[in-house]
C-alpha cells in the first residue's frame, strides 16, 4: 500500500499545472497608435477572439463536462489571456478578458515624447495630488498600468524622472507597478539590464 500511495502522490505532482505566470509571454513589443489596454472594454472586444473548451481535472461527479474555460486572444498581436478556474463560462470569459488587458498593458510599449507628454483623461480624473489610487482588480487598472509603463520606458526606467513628469510621488509609481507581479518582474528585468537596483513590492 505504501508503494501505491507514493506512486499516486508522484502522479499528482506530475499532472499539477504550473502557476498562471508561467504561461505569460515574456519581454515586450513596440507598437504605434492607441494602446489596446487603454481602450474601452467594448472597443477592445472588437479586436478579440474568444474560444471555449473543457477544463482538465479528475473524473467523478465533480468533473467539468461543459466548455467553461475561456481564452481571449487579441487578434492584431496574437496575445492571449486564459481563465479556467470558474465553473461558469461567463465568469471565465470576463476573467480571461481582464487578464488579456493586463498582459497587453505589460507587453506592448509605445514611444512617448516626454517633453510633450500629457496624461489621459482617466489618469487626470483619478489623480489626487501626488497619488493615483487604484484597486488592481478594478477595470481601469490595465489602462493606468499601460500609461505608467510607457512613460517609465521612455525615461529608461528611471523612477524619479518618471514620477516628476507624471506629477506623482516615486513611491506611487512603484506601488502602481507592484500591484501586478508580472509587471514588476518585467520592470526589474529591464532595470537589471541597465544596472539599476530592483524595485521592491
Amino acid at each position: 500500500m505504501r508503494t501505491t500511495n507514493t506512486n499516486n502522490n508522484s502522479r499528482r505532482q506530475q499532472t499539477a499545472l504550473p502557476p498562471i505566470e508561467d504561461f505569460m509571454p515574456k519581454g515586450h513589443r513596440m507598437i504605434e497608435g492607441h494602446h489596446p489596454a487603454m481602450m474601452s472594454k467594448e472597443d477592445l472586444l472588437k479586436q478579440v477572439s474568444l474560444s471555449f473548451g473543457r477544463t482538465g481535472g479528475p473524473g467523478g461527479q465533480h468533473r467539468n463536462r461543459k466548455a467553461t474555460a475561456c481564452t481571449a486572444t487579441h487578434v492584431p498581436t496574437d496575445i492571449s489571456g486564459t481563465a479556467t478556474e470558474r465553473r461558469r463560462q461567463s465568469e471565465n470569459r470576463s476573467l480571461s478578458v481582464s487578464r488579456l488587458r493586463k498582459t497587453l498593458a505589460i507587453i506592448l510599449r509605445r514611444t512617448i515624447d516626454t517633453d510633450n507628454w500629457t496624461c489621459s483623461e482617466l489618469w487626470a480624473g483619478r489623480q489626487q495630488g501626488e497619488q493615483l489610487p487604484i484597486n488592481p482588480k478594478h477595470q481601469d487598472y490595465p489602462h493606468l498600468l499601460a500609461e505608467a509603463l510607457d512613460l517609465l520606458f521612455a525615461f529608461d526606467f528611471d523612477i524619479s524622472s518618471t514620477a516628476t513628469c507624471a506629477s506623482l510621488s516615486s513611491s506611487q509609481i512603484v506601488k502602481l507597478i507592484a500591484h501586478d507581479k508580472q509587471a514588476l518582474n518585467w520592470v526589474n528585468e529591464q532595470r537589471e539590464e541597465r544596472g539599476l537596483s530592483p524595485l521592491k513590492s
